[in-house]
């Protein structure tokens, strides 16, 4: 058993309305997606899509951190802090990730994990204490005790920058490869092959929904399609689940700044797809779904 976790950032079901929702393009194949009813529906490419609640029962605008924590753990966030939390996680949240973190829970049962965003060297230099008040991301790693990769690597194709292409590095004067998302889409085929679950963060897509810029929204949508067609095209179905989920609406709906309270789409491929189906309704679901995958499998060697 084999699954890889893509988390997109910001990426909500909104309206068919092209004028505001980028997502609804012609030229998206996969991710041609819109609100289309709370029920489960067939995807491109032989998928699953389930609308999937963000709100968790807690009134306001979902936020990064609480949303990120709740993904990561199966925990209901907002609802344990009632209210939805921006930024980074707090100290509750941290608390919550340090014991319920996927990575850590899948880490500990004997599975190779592996959380393969390439950092810059900053953040190698920042003292343990600054990194553990990060993204929910960066403390779900550090609280399985996973190494963390550098851009170093990234010319060893062994992790992706938050970007795919690696152009905002290479416009900073990083001396690494320049790919195309399709290229992007197999280097992370690659990599999972070293791995039980893999773990990607693209956030573009929230800073795109910010921006409110159609343009450069649409770029992003286009850029991640194919990705993830690529990625998609190079696995294994027969052994490998591929989910796509966020942790709540923005770029769909650039007629506002803010996040959403759409539903997301949580998106799923390969095996074991129609069981995720059937046990997810909101983020808070995600986690428990992809554990219970790994229950029912043997591990298959060391973490390295």
């Amino acid at each position: 058993m084999k699954v890889i976790f893509l988390f997109i950032d910001g990426l909500g079901l909104g309206s068919s309305d092209p004028a505001v929702n980028p997502c609804v393009d012609a030229s998206l194949v996969l991710l041609r997606i819109f609100n289309d009813g709370e029920s489960v529906r067939e995807a491109p490419n032989g998928g699953v899509l389930i609308p999937a609640d963000a709100c968790l029962g807690v009134e306001g605008l979902p936020q990064s951190a609480s949303g990120q924590t709740t993904l990561l753990t199966g925990v209901n966030a907002p609802m344990l802090l009632g209210r939805h939390l921006p930024g980074y996680p707090n100290e509750i949240l941290r608390t919550v990730l340090k014991s319920d973190s996927i990575l850590k829970r899948i880490s500990e049962a004997g599975f190779r994990a592996a959380f393969v965003n390439a950092y810059r060297p900053l953040f190698f230099k920042l003292k343990e204490s600054t990194r553990w008040r990060l993204s929910a991301t960066t403390v779900a790693t550090l609280a399985a005790g996973l190494p963390f990769f550098s851009t170093d690597r990234l010319r060893k194709d062994e992790c992706l920058y938050h970007d795919l292409t690696n152009e905002a590095l290479i416009e900073r004067g990083f001396d690494v490869p320049r790919w195309t998302p399709e290229q992007a889409g197999k280097v992370l085929k690659g990599i999972s092959d070293s791995y039980d679950f893999v773990l990607y963060e693209y956030f573009m897509t929230d800073r795109a929904g910010h921006g409110q810029d159609m343009q450069i929204a649409l770029q992003e949508m286009q850029k991640l399609d194919a990705f993830v067609m690529s990625l998609l095209e190079s696995l294994n179905r027969e052994d490998t689940l591929l989910l796509l989920t966020s942790d709540h609406g923005n770029i769909e709906d650039l007629s506002v700044k803010t996040h959403t309270r759409n539903r997301v789409p949580v998106i799923a491929w390969g095996k074991g797809r129609r069981q995720v189906a059937e046990k997810v309704r909101s983020i808070q679901d995600v986690s428990p779904a992809i554990l219970e995958r790994f229950a029912n499998s043997a591990p298959t060697g060391e973490n390295s």
